[in-house]
C-alpha cells in the first residue's frame, strides 16, 4: 500500500468499473456491509466509466454471489461517473488500470490523485485488477467477490488505524 492514500479525512469512496453492474456494485455492496458492521461512517458509492447500463440493477450473477455470502444490492443501479463525483468523493477506487486510464481522461488535472487501484489495499492475493466476470461463469465472480473482499478488509482497517 503506497504513502497516505488513507487518512482520517477520508468519508466519500465511490468504486468504479467500466459498465457499473458487476464489479462496482460489488465493491459498494462489500464494503457498505463492512463499514457499517465497524461503525464507520462513511458514504459510499459506485459508478461506471460507461453509461450503457444506467439505471439497470447489477448483474443477476454478481447479486447471486453476494447475496449467498450476505450482501445487500437491492439499493443499487448502475450510473456514468459524473464530473462531479471528483469532487464529491475523497477517493475514487478502479478495478482495472484501463478504468485508471479512463478516469483520468474526464478528471480534472487536480483530481487525479484521489484515483487509485481498488486491489492496493487486497492483503491476501497477488492480482492487481479485479478481472472483468461479465463473460465468464459463476467462478469468476465468486472470484471476484474474493478479491473484494479482501481489499475491503484492507481498506477497513487502515480507515480504522487512520481514525
Amino acid at each position: 500500500m503506497t504513502g497516505n492514500i488513507v487518512n482520517k479525512d477520508i468519508k466519500r469512496i465511490l468504486f468504479v468499473c467500466m459498465g457499473n453492474i458487476c464489479r462496482s456494485p460489488t465493491a459498494e455492496a462489500v464494503f457498505r456491509h463492512k463499514a457499517e458492521r465497524n461503525k464507520l461512517d462513511l458514504t459510499i458509492d459506485s459508478a461506471g466509466t460507461i453509461g450503457s447500463h444506467a439505471r439497470e440493477k447489477p448483474d443477476h450473477r454478481a447479486q447471486k454471489i453476494g447475496i449467498e455470502r450476505g450482501y445487500d444490492f437491492e439499493k443499487i443501479r448502475a450510473r456514468k461517473v459524473e464530473l462531479e463525483d471528483f469532487t464529491e468523493f475523497d477517493i475514487i477506487l478502479a478495478m482495472d488500470e484501463q478504468n485508471i486510464k479512463d478516469l483520468k481522461k474526464v478528471a480534472p488535472v487536480g483530481y487525479h490523485d484521489k484515483i487509485h487501484l481498488f486491489l492496493e489495499f487486497a492483503n491476501n492475493f497477488q492480482d492487481t485488477e479485479v478481472p472483468d466476470p461479465y463473460y465468464g461463469g459463476a467462478r469468476g465472480f465468486k472470484y471476484v467477490l474474493d478479491l473484494i473482499e479482501d481489499a475491503s478488509d484492507g481498506l477497513i482497517a487502515q480507515l480504522k488505524k487512520a481514525r
